[in-house]
């Protein structure tokens, strides 16, 4: 096929010796078969800010950090600098994430390189070694929902560990793989402990798995894996092995204020009487 021409410099330094095929195109980049050497990989073409139908939203950057404070500064001015500095941390942040996911574990396409605004990485395949179907193209019974479903959850588990929210997960962007399914698309991950949205983003991502799973096994749609599993992550208590029930209790029982209050009353006086202490000592240093 004619070489497209974000992929022309790729050819003339050697890091793609032919391009196959397109593969597909998506709201913020097109994807294309490439030849190294002897593998078969992907090559990711992002799309130009104005040519793309995935807006980048304050919700998604918010606590992403960048290089320099002219960086920060020209991005919140929306100069042309600026905008083309935000364009390239949007890009990057995908290469980090998987990068990042793929130290932890998480089943999801090994990065090879970024060149460009090209990121080069693995071809997902089915058994057959053909590319990989997405989730949404394939029918499972109810037993393989359930299966698929408790593994996506332990890789949402393992990225929340990881420190990563993906932000967009859905049945659009897993590819099932033979290996299991495969997270895809990662450019709007967020930071779990910097972004205040982080939380909101974690359970659309975990209830979208439960409604599509549950069109083949209606059991699941009562689970409760986000709520369980950010409580955990809030308290310091979610391993990327952990086991989670599905299951979430919600306390209602009142908070007894008087006792709240008692309890702050007697610290505020243990403090002053230890401040009078302190004084004393330092007026009589015998005492």
């Amino acid at each position: 096929m004619k070489t497209p021409a974000r992929l022309a410099s790729l050819l003339e330094d050697g890091l793609i010796d032919e391009v196959l095929r397109q593969l597909m195109s998506g709201k913020e980049a097109t994807v294309y078969v490439v030849r190294c050497g002897e593998e078969v990989r992907c090559a990711k073409v992002y799309k130009e800010a104005n040519k793309r139908s995935f807006r980048q939203s304050v919700d998604y950057t918010e606590g992403r950090r960048v290089k320099n404070s002219r960086q920060g500064r020209a991005m919140a001015k929306g100069s042309k600098f600026g905008r083309e500095s935000q364009e390239a941390a949007w890009q990057s942040a995908e290469v980090d994430a998987l990068y990042q996911l793929a130290d932890a574990g998480v089943s999801v396409p090994v990065p090879y390189n970024f060149y460009e605004g090209v990121l080069l990485m693995e071809l997902v395949v089915d058994a057959n070694g053909h590319a990989a179907p997405r989730l949404n193209d394939i029918s499972l019974t109810a037993e393989q929902a359930r299966l698929h479903h408790q593994g996506l959850i332990q890789e949402v588990v393992r990225m929340l560990c990881a420190g990563i929210v993906h932000g967009d997960l859905s049945e659009f962007n897993i590819l099932m793989s033979e290996r299991g399914p495969v997270i895809i698309d990662l450019p709007q991950a967020v930071d779990a402990a910097a972004n205040n949205n982080a939380r909101e983003m974690l359970e659309r991502d975990v209830n979208n798995l439960k409604d599509y799973f549950g069109h083949f096994a209606p059991d699941l749609l009562s689970s409760e894996y986000a709520k369980e599993m950010w409580a955990l992550y809030a308290r310091g208590d979610l391993k990327p092995d952990t086991a989670l029930t599905g299951r979430f209790h919600v306390s209602h029982k009142a908070v007894d204020l008087k006792g709240v209050m008692r309890e702050i009353e007697d610290t505020k006086k243990a403090e002053a009487a230890r401040l009078i202490r302190l004084a004393e000592a330092k007026a009589d240093p015998l005492l």
